[in-house]
Parts: C-alpha cells; structure tokens; sequence
C-alpha cells in the first residue's frame, strides 16, 4: 500500500492525500488551495491523472477540503465520491457557490485582459459543472462500515469540526497480509463549539494521518471569548459603530448565530440587528436546521423546548445584492456576518470598504486565517488595505478570537491522540504551517509517539518497499556526486563517517 501526498502537506490548505491499494486508487478530499498556498501551488492542475481515481472520500465539506473535486471531473474523475449524509448536503450547496466564485473572479480579471489586449482567461470550473459533480456524492451515516470494494472498508466517526464532519477509519487488507487501520483526521474540532459534538475518541489505529492547523498554539476557553465577542459588540455600539464579522459561510456562521441566541435569551444583549450577508450562509444554514440529528445534547435540549438555536428575532438573512447593497447604509448598531471567512472573496469584502476606516467600528475574526490572505494582513496590523482597487485605512478595532475556532488547539490534538488505547506505530502530520508541525511533531516524541512531517509529492509505504521516483532519484544522484567530488581522497575517511555524510545529503 502506498500514500502519496499531494496537498496540505507543508501548507494548511488543498487536503489532498491518495491511498493506491488491491489496485485502486482512494483520494482523501480534495480541497483548494487558499491564500499564499495558491499563490505557489496553484489549483488549475493535479499531480496525478483524475481518469485513474476510482474512490474519492471527503472528511467534510469546507472548501479546502473539498473545494477542486469539480475540476476533478472535469478532468475525467467519473468514480464515486463517499461522504456522510450531512456533509453531501452541505456541498450541494458549498461546490456550486465555489464555481459561482471562480466564474466572478474570472470575469473581473478578464475586463482588465480584454483592454490590455491579453488572451481571456477560464475559470477553473464553473457552477453548473460543480451541480453536475453532485451526481457522484452517496452519503453514509456516522459509525457505519462501508465497504468500497474488496479489502477496502471505511467508517465515519464524528469529527466535531463542522457539522457532519469526519474522521475516517480505514481497515485494510491486502492479500495474506495482516489487516491495517489507518485513520484520516480530517480536521479535528474544538471542544464545546455550540451545535457541535466533541471529536470522537478512536480506539485504536496502527497509522495515523493527522492535522496540525493549531499544532503550536493554544486558545482562549469557548466561554471565555463569548463573552468577549458580547463585551465587543456592547462596546462597539456604545461608540456609535458597527461589528463586522468576516466568517465562513458553513460552521462559524452558525455558531456566532448560536451565541447571539444565547445573548438575547440571557437578557445580555437586547434589540440586536444581526444581518446574514451570504447566500451560502442562509442555505447552508437550512441545511443545518435539517440535520439535527448531529446535534449535541445542549442545542437538542434547546430544540426540544421548541426554541431553534438558529432563528430568533432580529436576525435577516440578505437574498439580493441590493439587501447587502443597502445595509453599508446603517452607521451604527449592527452586527453584519459576511463571507469569506479570510476575505479573499465574496461580499465581505464591501462590509470591510465601509467600516475598516471607521475607529468606532469593530472587525472580529473567529477563524483562521491562512498567510497571504487579506484576513492574515489585517489580523496581523497592517495599516492600509486595497479594496476594488483603492487604498483603505485600517482604523477600526481589531479582534482576533482564536477560542472560537472549530480547529482544536495543540493541547486538544495530544490528547485526543493520547486517548487512542492501541497506538499507532506513525503519525504523519499534515495540513499545517511548517512551524505549527514541527512543534507538535516534537512534543508527540516527547510523548513517546513516531511521528513524520509530510512534504508535498511525499510518498509513505506501507507493508511494502517505496522506491525513489526518477526526477527525485536525479536529484539524489546529483548530491551524491557533489558529495564525492567535494570529498577528493576517500580513503581518508571511514566507511561509517562517509555513511553518516550520505544520509546527511540525502535528507538535508
């Protein structure tokens, strides 16, 4: 059996890991690369053929994860893509509005090419060719053993993340040889995100590929940052401004919308005017209030007293671009929360033109936010943004509320993977920056555990012998080389010093 890793591997975004056994092949997500990840990967082309791809199985639905299996098939993927019930829902709604983005995007680009006398660009896949990719999806429940094809079983197990997210267990067999359990993380939540239930613990795994998004950090405590984000919006309208909200349309959306509930039901917060600007927001948010059998108990209580923690009064999910258009016409005392979640994209993006110069104006992040995004620059304290082209002054309060993440933190990763009762003989670290996996890496073997950080293009064996692909046997050869001509007389040196310089080389 064979792994090769061929995105979120050395980044934090573009989940992509394929599994060739028994002579198939499995992709684990398929997601887009986002911010400075796009910059150097790009998304248009795959490191692999799409037509040999039999099986894609998808952890959940954000976009990184899930967002290039439309140019999947678009390029001649035509296998079946395995998902829970819930996240299959989500991307019907989640893939098309991602093609909606790259059709938009390329045609803003495109009116600069055409004046410039450039050839016009395409967008990478379109709407329509993400609403026919649907076709593929065959949703599951949590906890059921799904068998793919001879030697090759799976089960979803709740991942906490977002709803109807997943870790994957995989039990595989090949031929004679003994049965392995693999086990894909996929993104592990946070404990006590509203709506949510906490990461399932797994029992056991003899390999594991795992997330490290918070690898280095810690967060503040859920209830902790709630109550700041109520202290913010109090503040905020005291001064006579605005609270924006940068956030994902599906999972963070819904939580602060949770919060707010919870304010106005406390008698913390009374009269709020809280604006949903994001088409996707509002469907994926219907698509939430279906699937309430991947609630926890808290938000059932809540449900079985006949109060949705979703709908309250104040709350307006905006349906044109004249609703967003109208509420940059209020100065003070809303809460506007608007995608995307790092402001790459979408209507955001306005919200942020009319109230960033604003000092009585609040901006709070509740999620993470990838370098070379618009999201990381304002969080990290630039002071001018562009925005359609003009220069914006950063004037308003900035906040970055890492407790609120649906990522758990470095200490909710150890001990999830401390609570696995037969361990895995290796941990192979994935969607993470490189300092966040390193770290974590360093306090698992501090634990106790074998662990590898994975690179991008990386290849792992299991139960089998992986040989060097040529170009990076090339590569190999020629350090070699240089390390011999560097060297001269060889016969000055042990056999075991020269030994110790080779695998230097190699692996430096």
């Amino acid at each position: 059996m064979k792994l090769n890793f061929f995105g979120a591997a050395g980044c934090v975004t573009g989940s992509s890991h394929l599994i060739s056994v028994n002579g198939k092949k499995v992709l684990l997500d398929c997601g887009l690369y986002q911010g400075r990840d796009e910059k150097e990967r790009g998304n248009e082309n795959f490191d692999f053929d799409p037509k040999e791809i039999d099986f894609v199985v998808l952890s959940h639905a954000h976009i990184d994860h899930s967002g290039r299996i439309p140019l999947l098939y678009k390029k001649g993927f035509k296998g079946q893509i395995i998902s829970t019930r819930t996240t299959m829902d989500l991307c019907s709604a989640m893939l098309p509005d991602s093609g909606h983005i790259q059709e938009m995007e390329v045609e803003w680009k495109n009116r600069k090419r055409v004046r410039q006398g450039l050839e016009l660009l395409e967008p990478i896949y379109t709407a329509q060719i993400a609403m026919a990719t649907m076709f593929l999806f065959k949703g599951y429940e949590y906890n059921e053993l799904i068998e793919l094809f001879e030697g090759f079983e799976i089960r979803f197990r709740d991942a906490g993340h977002l709803l109807g997210s997943a870790i994957v267990e995989i039990f595989i067999k090949e031929g004679s040889k003994e049965e392995v359990k693999l086990v894909y993380t996929g993104d592990l939540g946070n404990k006590n995100i509203p709506i949510l239930r906490d990461p399932t613990i797994i029992e056991a795994a003899d390999y594991l590929i795992m997330e490290t998004t918070y690898g280095d950090r810690l967060h503040d405590n859920i209830d902790k940052e709630f109550k700041q984000l109520a202290t913010i919006i109090q503040e905020t309208f005291k001064r006579g401004g605005n609270v924006i909200i940068p956030s994902f349309a599906v999972g963070r959306t819904q939580e602060v919308l949770y919060a707010l509930n919870q304010y106005i039901d406390s008698g913390l917060i009374k009269n709020l005017r809280v604006f949903v600007d994001s088409p996707l927001a509002a469907e994926s948010t219907k698509i939430y209030i279906k699937h309430i059998e991947d609630y926890d108990e808290e938000a059932l209580k809540l449900i079985n007293k006949g109060e949705h923690p979703l709908e309250f009064d104040g709350v307006v999910f905006t349906k044109s671009p004249e609703d967003s258009a109208n509420i940059n016409k209020i100065q003070s005392g809303a809460i506007v929360i608007s995608a995307s979640g790092m402001c790459e994209a979408g209507r955001i993006k306005h919200h942020l033109k009319h109230n960033l110069w604003r000092k009585e104006c609040s901006i709070v992040f509740v999620g993470y936010q990838a370098e070379g995004t618009l999201g990381r620059a304002i969080v990290d304290g630039t002071k001018k943004v562009k925005l359609f082209g003009e220069e914006v002054a950063v004037k308003a309060h900035i906040y970055n509320l890492h407790g609120l993440s649906g990522h758990a933190d470095r200490e909710g990763l150890i001990s999830w993977v401390e609570a696995i009762k037969s361990k895995p003989k290796e941990i192979l670290l994935v969607h993470g920056d490189k300092e966040a996996r390193e770290s974590f890496k360093a306090l698992l073997s501090s634990k106790g555990f074998r662990a590898k950080a994975m690179e991008m293009g990386e290849t792992y064996g299991i139960n089998e012998k992986i040989e060097v692909n040529s170009s990076k046997e090339s590569k190999l050869k020629d350090r070699l080389f240089a390390l011999l001509d560097s060297r001269g007389d060889l016969d000055s040196i042990s056999k075991e010093d020269l030994l110790e310089e080779i695998k230097k080389t190699i692996f430096k």
